[in-house]
């Protein structure tokens, strides 16, 4: 079952009694499994047909029995198994007897990051229940993701709004749900949002900021890179998310330079290291400042600075501007 199927079984109020929900995309898991609880448990009977528990408390008897208690005033109990992946070798294989005869009367969800579909507890599940998957948007899915978003909350971007939303918020659909209600809050009565509307209200310098003081150091303008790296600080970012937002960006540069390495063009290029197509260029020129052998050490730059900053009668300013001038000299 696809997560579109999965919505339309909701929906048609045709649940079937187990399922398993998986994948990298939390946004969109966390959304079906809150459609889930809505249409099997209104929220009156949930103190006595709700049953919400991780991986590691499953014991599977009392799971077991819980599942076959006939609901109380509602037609279906419901049971969520967050972090399934947690569940023990032992939990699983005294699960098994319930998932090859489960009852109608019980909607049981798992909920995991992963799975490995080779095992037998998979292999049965699928037989008797459906098996969900929920996979990270590519980048040239964002902005269909975005417009239509924006359209069920009756709003409409221009191409040139949607471009700079897609640009500042990156691949984060949370952070692209949040960012998205705020525009939408923002423009009021307003039915089209453009670039203005975007500029005003999605407004991440933090960004902008990294990719400039990226091309500081790859233009070897030690100066400039400082100026930079004492703004992100006035802007309030701490230290340690300097160094974190560093390391995030050139873990997408050394990502970027293999795949150069390898002739892969740029949506490929895009799409594996998840970064926005509108980045894609910038990203690709940032990469070949580097030699390849350089990317190691610059880790290797990363890990002494995070241990020193962490330690005791640190100076966090002298310490950081080392660490550029360490890099102004590698590139």
């Amino acid at each position: 079952m696809t997560p579109v199927e999965l919505n339309k079984a909701i929906a048609a109020n045709k649940l079937p009694p187990l399922i398993y929900l998986y994948g990298e995309e939390a946004f969109l898991l966390e959304e079906s499994l809150t459609a889930i609880m809505d249409a099997v448990v209104d929220e009156a009977s949930r103190d006595f047909n709700l049953l919400v528990t991780s991986g590691k408390e499953v014991d599977a008897v009392e799971l077991i029995d819980t599942a076959r208690t006939y609901p109380v005033f509602s037609a279906r109990r419901l049971i969520i198994v967050k972090q399934a992946q947690n569940l023990s070798a032992a939990v699983i294989e005294g699960l098994l007897s319930y998932i090859v005869a489960p009852v109608d009367e019980c909607c049981v969800v798992f909920c995991a990051d992963r799975i490995d579909k080779r095992k037998k507890f998979f292999q049965t599940f699928k037989k008797h229940g459906e098996l969900v998957e929920f996979k990270s948007l590519y980048a040239n899915k964002i902005p269909p993701f975005v417009r239509d978003r924006a359209r069920h909350m009756g709003k409409q971007f221009s191409e040139d709004g949607l471009q700079l939303f897609c640009q500042r918020v990156g691949t984060n659909l949370s952070e692209i749900n949040g960012e998205l209600h705020k525009l939408v809050s923002y423009c009021g009565q307003q039915s089209l949002i453009d670039v203005a509307d975007v500029a005003a209200v999605v407004c991440d310098t933090r960004i902008d900021s990294i990719f400039d003081l990226t091309d500081a150091v790859g233009a070897k303008q030690l100066s400039q890179a400082l100026i930079l790296c004492e703004r992100l600080q006035v802007e309030g970012e701490a230290p340690l998310k300097i160094l974190a937002m560093l390391t995030r960006h050139f873990r997408q540069l050394w990502k970027t330079s293999s795949l150069l390495g390898l002739s892969a063009t740029k949506q490929e290029i895009a799409r594996t290291v998840g970064i926005n197509p509108y980045f894609a260029e910038r990203v690709m020129r940032q990469s070949r400042q580097f030699k390849p052998k350089d990317y190691p050490r610059v880790f290797e730059l990363f890990l002494q600075l995070d241990v020193a900053l962490k330690s005791s009668g640190s100076h966090p300013q002298a310490l950081l501007q080392k660490l550029l001038t360490e890099l102004v000299q590698m590139a």
